[in-house]
């Protein structure tokens, strides 16, 4: 391996008790071309992501030492690293307050290992520092930021301010679930955060106009008692 391909390589560190799953893990995530570190508890997980410096982090929230929302909280303090949260806690609450605290996705344990590798890639893709002018494409939708200019299937689509924000939300993080309170607060502010209903009435108008079929949408897709998540298309 020349030192380029090396570079190239992602670093992914396993924070998790149960041996069984880090074997797993370790399994997948090397036969699809990823460096991998573990740990079995939440000090050492954030002792490993100092000296390890990881480009994404696959968390379990049932450490035996701190609970993974306090490790979670602890790295946001000085880290934007990609946190994919992987636990058997399967709560809408439980996925809620870890998306607000700062995960970048929640996957519920048992999982399909194909979905966590696309998950992971997301993750990867959404860390990565974008130029001020790129063209966001998925689908038949394209956005640019920089022109404020959005098109479906070549055409330009007529949004809302209110539309408009949204969607540049979505862009912004793009395959990153965006919790009802995270949208709500970004738009509207503090006060409209559990205002649920009235985000579901602007989500609808949006699917409208962005996807081929409102009813069965592909892009902008629903978190069910979470929040939203936008798909990027080949």
């Amino acid at each position: 391996m020349n030192s380029d391909q090396a570079k190239s390589i992602s670093n992914v560190l396993i924070i998790d008790d149960e041996p069984q799953i880090r074997r797993l893990l370790r399994l997948t995530l090397e036969a699809n071309g990823y460096r991998v570190f573990e740990s079995a508890s939440g000090n050492d997980g954030l002792v490993q992501t100092a000296q390890r410096r990881p480009d994404v982090i696959l968390l379990d929230l049932g450490l035996p030492d701190l609970d993974g929302l306090t490790v979670l909280k602890r790295l946001r303090e000085w880290t934007q690293v990609p946190v994919i949260i992987l636990s058997v806690r399967d709560r809408e609450d439980d996925k809620i307050n870890a998306l607000d605290a700062g995960a970048d996705d929640y996957v519920t344990k048992p999982f399909g290992t194909r979905e966590l590798i696309a998950r992971v890639r997301a993750a990867l893709r959404h860390s990565q520092p974008q130029r001020a002018d790129a063209i966001f494409r998925s689908g038949n939708l394209e956005v640019d930021l920089s022109a404020r200019n959005v098109r479906r299937k070549g055409l330009e689509v007529k949004l809302t301010p209110t539309e408009y924000s949204l969607l540049r939300l979505f862009v912004t993080h793009a395959g990153k679930v965006l919790t009802h309170r995270q949208l709500l607060t970004d738009i509207w502010g503090p006060k409209a955060a559990e205002q649920s209903t009235y985000l579901r009435v602007h989500i609808a108008h949006l699917r409208e106009k962005i996807e081929d079929d409102s009813s069965r949408p592909q892009l902008i897709l629903t978190e069910s008692g979470v929040g939203y998540r936008l798909i990027e298309l080949g």
